[in-house]
């Protein structure tokens, strides 16, 4: 079992600002912090390899002054080797960057490390487990696509709890560290299933922030994760 802190697996649920009022972004971030989380997904987006355009460094900067919670970066962009440092700098606990767009994941990843914070590596929902091979002993955590990136209020993909369990297995019989994240479709209907599967980190948007009181909502999914944290299959 993994944790935050050595002993215990922890399960956090990641609050996703892509579905927040950003006319209200404090407000938003304060409310969820008030519920319990204790990280926050944010997703940047280019154009170019997802077809929507979101926030750059200036922005996570400010979150930055707002917040002292872990900032979790979510790079949607053909170049990460470019602009990771660029949101490290801006304040960026931790950065992950698509195996689909990275040349050079294993290059990418140590860089990231190089700038003081955590790498992960993201899979698209096509694309298999088996290419994080080789990158599994380097990347601090892997985030499993349970919808096509690029918008958010999709459905949830129940393959990607197939590729959870893979990526757990592997995880125990290697005896590696990293943790699994989850982005995309996550609600109270499934997260029962995702944290049995064996996943770590549950990024939720909007089942949050389009819920009638966004800091319940997280203390209901934490709730409903702990409790099926004693029962995974």
């Amino acid at each position: 079992m993994l944790s935050d802190n050595e002993g215990i697996r922890m399960i956090r649920i990641v609050p996703s600002i892509l579905a927040a009022d950003f006319a209200r972004l404090g407000e938003e971030i304060a409310a969820v912090e008030r519920g319990g989380a204790g990280m926050l997904h944010v997703d940047i987006m280019d154009g170019h390899f997802v077809p929507n355009l979101t926030l750059g460094p200036p922005v996570v900067e400010s979150i930055r002054k707002v917040t002292k919670i872990i900032l979790d970066v979510h790079l949607m962009i053909t170049d990460p080797d470019r602009y990771a440092p660029l949101f490290v700098e801006a304040g960026a606990d931790q950065v992950s960057v698509h195996y689909e767009a990275a040349t050079h994941l294993d290059r990418t990843l140590r860089n990231i490390q190089t700038l003081g914070a955590k790498a992960g590596v993201v899979l698209n929902p096509a694309t298999p487990v088996s290419v994080l091979q080789d990158v599994l002993d380097v990347a601090d955590y892997v985030l499993v696509m349970s919808v096509n990136p690029g918008f958010g209020g999709q459905k949830f993909i129940p393959n990607a709890l197939n590729k959870i369990r893979r990526l757990a297995k592997v995880r125990d019989e290697r005896g590696l560290p990293f943790r699994i994240e989850i982005d995309g479709g996550v609600s109270r209907e499934n997260v029962e299933s995702i944290v049995r599967a064996g996943c770590d980190w549950l990024v939720a948007g909007s089942s949050i922030f389009h819920s009638d009181d966004s800091t319940s909502a997280v203390r209901e999914l934490q709730q409903a994760a702990d409790g099926a944290l004693a029962i995974r299959v």
